[in-house]
């Protein structure tokens, strides 16, 4: 079961470093001053979750990596984020409709996590939820001022939305390790989130006058496959920048 957790641990982990990479980018070239501050304090909340996750998984394995040389020190197909997460931010919109989306996802699973019967991951969902609910709140407000805007407004987010649309249904899909996590009450299937996650999706896009892409047409297996080390080139090009210093100067030290 070991090899489980470390594996659960390591695609949190990695999930939250790969979006909070992502949303650095935007520090500095916010829309505007109070915009720029909210992304990046996201940005560190998500930074700060990573660190526990990564930290927890180097304990499991043993082998003697610890959350530095776990994001530092591995090769793309050895990250198991989530695909939605590192895609491109593109416009501000496109970045708020992968932020709203995977928020949603990322409250519903820490929910169910603050119950698990591990206490290691019930702690690290207990110190994340705060936060996280907060990005949801954020996230939910921004969507549907941008939705219920001006007619460009409206019409950018709608396409940002179905243009994320396609990659959210790998966040629901149980495999070999979800399941023995559930069988052990450690994590919920993440099935069992989808409802739920529809559920809200849907009234926060009619409050915004956006219509929903059809449920079935998140499921394409086309976009799926990040969980097991197949990503898209944008993480090639995130991981050499981030991994830049690391890389060029080895066990480095402040």
């Amino acid at each position: 079961m070991n090899q489980a957790l470390f594996e659960y641990s390591l695609r949190m982990g990695d999930t939250t470093l790969v979006l909070a990479q992502r949303l650095s980018e935007w520090t500095g070239h916010g829309p505007a001053l109070e915009e720029d501050l909210a992304m990046t304090n996201v940005s560190l909340d998500l930074l700060g979750q990573a660190r526990m996750w990564l930290t927890l998984a180097g304990e499991i394995e043993g082998a003697g990596r610890d959350e530095d040389q776990l994001a530092y020190l591995r090769d793309a197909h050895q990250y198991r984020n989530y695909l939605l997460v590192e895609r491109d931010n593109g416009h501000y919109g496109n970045t708020i409709a992968r932020q709203y989306l995977f928020d949603v996802w990322h409250y519903l699973l820490l929910q169910q996590l603050c119950t698990s019967s591990d206490e290691r991951i019930a702690a690290i969902a207990e110190k994340s939820i705060k936060e996280v609910g907060y990005h949801v709140r954020r996230s939910t407000d921004i969507l549907v001022r941008l939705g219920d805007g001006t007619t460009d407004s409206h019409d950018r987010m709608q396409s940002a939305i179905d243009d994320a649309w396609r990659f959210c249904g790998e966040l629901f899909i149980d495999d070999d390790l979800t399941l023995a996590m559930a069988g052990r009450k450690f994590a919920p299937t993440h099935a069992s989130l989808r409802p739920v996650w529809l559920e809200h999706v849907q009234a926060t896009l009619a409050e915004a006058t956006l219509r929903m892409p059809e449920p079935d047409e998140a499921m394409h297996p086309a976009y799926t496959g990040g969980v097991n080390g197949r990503h898209t080139e944008a993480l090639g090009y995130l991981l050499a920048e981030m991994q830049h210093l690391q890389r060029a100067y080895p066990g480095a030290a402040w």
